[in-house]
């Protein structure tokens, strides 16, 4: 059932499903719905038999500590008076580093964790604006009118190789790493995180989302499938079908945000 938050004259809706696919014999995916802000986040862990899923669990847990925690404070009570904006971009930044701490410190403490980690997209609706943290090979996507745009960048080998020469379909999809992340929660004490903020409008749809449904379905199934239904209880449910359908060979994870008139 989907959930809603007001951030000004908007309401910003959120609808999320998860999925252990048809191959895979456990879930090391986990999504966040905040229940008291419009924060969502999704995460899919690697590392071996329940460890990716520690780590992913670890990710959406402190990111939702880290937002109550913050909220609570109150932006005035900042040793620093910066604009609210920057204290916006650094609490995405700060909650995914930390995770990153305790992911990381974690693997190193029990040897049956080493080398856990996993990807993360985080996205939180305030003034007027998205704010979007990224690490991984996870997406999030927007849709605006007709047009599906891919808001992130993977952080995979085949995209470094993709900068480095001109692929074509084919070889992107017989590259044999294409499944290799180059960066990634807890696989270091230290992570770059992607930010990106921008103003959204009423009518966008969002979609953050594991390897394992972008690698199933292409953007125009995608834009087809999330603007086709009212509901996006029943577009993100759809959205694991579809990917299911076309093979199921990872974890599916699909959280669909929309912004309505409030």
């Amino acid at each position: 059932m989907s959930i809603s938050f007001i951030d000004g004259h908007s309401k910003i809706r959120f609808s999320g499903v998860t999925d252990v696919g048809r191959v895979r014999d456990h879930n090391e995916d986990n999504f966040l719905i905040a229940d008291d802000f419009p924060l969502g986040a999704v995460s899919d862990g690697m590392g071996g038999h329940a460890s990716g899923e520690i780590a992913s669990q670890i990710t959406v847990d402190t990111l939702r500590r880290y937002y109550t925690d913050t909220a609570e404070a109150g932006v005035d009570t900042w040793p620093f008076r910066m604009p609210s904006l920057q204290v916006e971009r650094d609490r995405m930044t700060v909650s995914i580093k930390m995770a990153n701490t305790i992911i990381h410190e974690t693997g190193k403490k029990d040897p049956s964790k080493k080398g856990m980690g996993c990807t993360v997209d985080a996205i939180f609706f305030a003034q007027g604006r998205f704010f979007v943290g990224h690490v991984g090979d996870s997406r999030v996507y927007r849709i605006r009118g007709n047009q599906i745009q891919l808001l992130t960048e993977d952080h995979s080998l085949l995209n470094d190789y993709k900068r480095m020469k001109a692929m074509s379909g084919e070889e992107a999809e017989n590259f044999p790493h294409k499944n290799v992340v180059v960066r990634a929660l807890g696989l270091a004490p230290h992570v770059f995180v992607d930010i990106l903020v921008e103003e959204y409008e009423v009518g966008d749809l969002y979609l953050l989302c594991s390897d394992g449904l972008c690698d199933m379905l292409d953007d125009a199934t995608i834009l087809a499938t999330v603007t086709r239904f009212q509901s996006i209880d029943t577009a993100s449910q759809t959205l694991v079908q579809l990917a299911n359908e076309a093979g199921g060979v990872d974890n599916i994870t699909a959280l669909v945000v929309r912004v309505e008139t409030a």
